[in-house]
């Protein structure tokens, strides 16, 4: 298993640039499947979640050509329906959260697919009913296998209808998506994630030939077509990433410009940040952070202490809490660390604990920060990364941090940031990757 050997207390200075979205790659890369087209997605994060979904397209039988550095063709036009059927398959997805955004595609293609109860980040309780009551409002039929863990679903015939989501979930409102572009007649989604990367999921679409309407808010119609071709089609910049390089900046930086940001999709994180007192300035398409020697966390207007918690978007992302949370133990103030939506995604809190930051677990969803004020640095210390998001928050306040610090399990940070230690390094971090 790999490790990060950090040797903590350098300023990190110069440009960055955010790769290609993760989560936006995971949903656009399923489109391909409507269509015995070639279609062509470039800015393709090169990181271990998105590589498994590209060669689990290829083992499906989509013919995988790549153009360059993160830039793909991809043409579903011979599927192998016996590998879908195989236990190679099934053990495959189950380790990847993204597969499950197949199940629409396939069934809108296929009329059936077999599912396994997708993997990912191990961050809590995360529900698959909004996918399974989507689909079957569409028309499918589902049989759920609970001793080998299988989602089977076949349905003769799609038929559009008005469904009103349990949940603003994002892969949940992207698998209904790639269903319903497909099926007979209007599919009108009420209660629909509005995230960046399912705004780009309909954009690309839309270019293929489908007809999605109310793109960016939660009522998304859908006139269903007969069938959809080719198209070409860039993925955004990471916008969770962004939001990492700002809160590295803030604890490590002696002035960092964060180039080629789409500032449109960042929404309120930057806002975030200059609630805990971190300055982020607007430079044409980039943010530029300066060394911040101190910081101190915003009130609010009557006085009330600071709080952020995650919400559907256009709310704070849960994706960047993490991060948040590490930022503030550097700050003059205290804030609350409300996460609603994972209940094991701040359990990581007594590393940083171990480490000299004040923090109080009130319970798996709240923590309480007071910060340090940097007259405390935090001390180097023996890590591990739980998931994608606190393992990118322990190397940030690992590059913050006293002495050489170890990380293992990095191939959970791998999942979610190309080659972070290439480029933190490249700013004058001092990061060495062990195996």
């Amino acid at each position: 298993m790999s490790s990060f050997q950090i040797e903590g207390g350098h300023r990190l200075r110069g440009d960055i640039r955010p790769q290609g979205s993760k989560n936006e790659a995971l949903q656009v890369l399923c489109a391909p499947l409507l269509t015995t087209e070639p279609v062509r997605i470039t800015n393709i994060p090169d990181i271990a979640d998105v590589n498994h979904q590209i060669q689990l397209l290829r083992d499906i039988g989509v013919s995988v050509e790549q153009n360059g550095h993160g830039d793909y063709t991809f043409q579903a036009d011979r599927l192998n329906t016996e590998f879908l059927q195989s236990a190679d398959f099934h053990d495959r997805s189950a380790r990847l959260r993204g597969s499950i955004m197949l199940m629409g595609p396939l069934l809108a293609r296929l009329g059936k697919a077999v599912m396994s109860k997708p993997g990912g980040d191990k961050i809590g309780r995360r529900r698959v009913d909004t996918h399974v009551l989507g689909l079957q409002a569409l028309g499918a039929k589902f049989d759920y296998d609970a001793r080998e863990g299988l989602f089977h679903i076949t349905a003769d015939h799609l038929r559009g209808t008005y469904m009103l989501l349990d949940e603003a979930s994002v892969t949940g409102t992207a698998n209904i998506i790639l269903a319903a572009v497909l099926a007979e007649g209007t599919t009108t989604i009420y209660n629909a994630a509005c995230e960046p990367y399912v705004q780009q999921l309909c954009h690309l679409l839309n270019s293929m030939g489908a007809d999605i309407s109310g793109i960016a808010s939660n009522l998304l119609t859908i006139k269903g077509v007969r069938s959809l071709h080719g198209a070409t089609h860039q993925i955004q910049p990471d916008i969770i990433e962004v939001g990492s390089f700002i809160g590295m900046a803030a604890m490590v930086g002696d002035g960092i410009r964060i180039k080629d940001v789409n500032h449109e999709q960042l929404g309120i994180i930057p806002d975030a940040f200059r609630r805990l007192g971190i300055t982020v300035e607007r430079q044409g398409n980039a943010l530029f952070i300066p060394r911040h020697d101190h910081y101190e966390i915003e009130s609010f207007i009557d006085g009330s202490f600071m709080t952020f918690a995650d919400a559907p978007w256009p709310g704070l992302t849960p994706d960047l809490l993490s991060v948040l949370l590490v930022v503030s133990t550097q700050a003059k103030g205290s804030v609350l660390i409300h996460q609603k939506m994972f209940e094991s995604r701040l359990f990581f809190v007594d590393k940083l604990i171990d480490m000299g930051a004040q923090i109080i677990l009130c319970d798996p969803h709240r923590a309480v920060v007071v910060g340090h004020d940097n007259k405390m640095r935090l001390r180097a210390s023996r890590l591990t990364s739980p998931d994608i998001r606190a393992g990118i928050a322990l190397l940030i306040a690992a590059m913050g941090a006293d002495g050489v610090s170890t990380i293992s399990n990095i191939g959970q940070i791998d999942r979610g940031y190309e080659d972070i230690e290439g480029r933190f390094n490249a700013l004058g971090a001092k990061i060495k990757r062990l195996d």
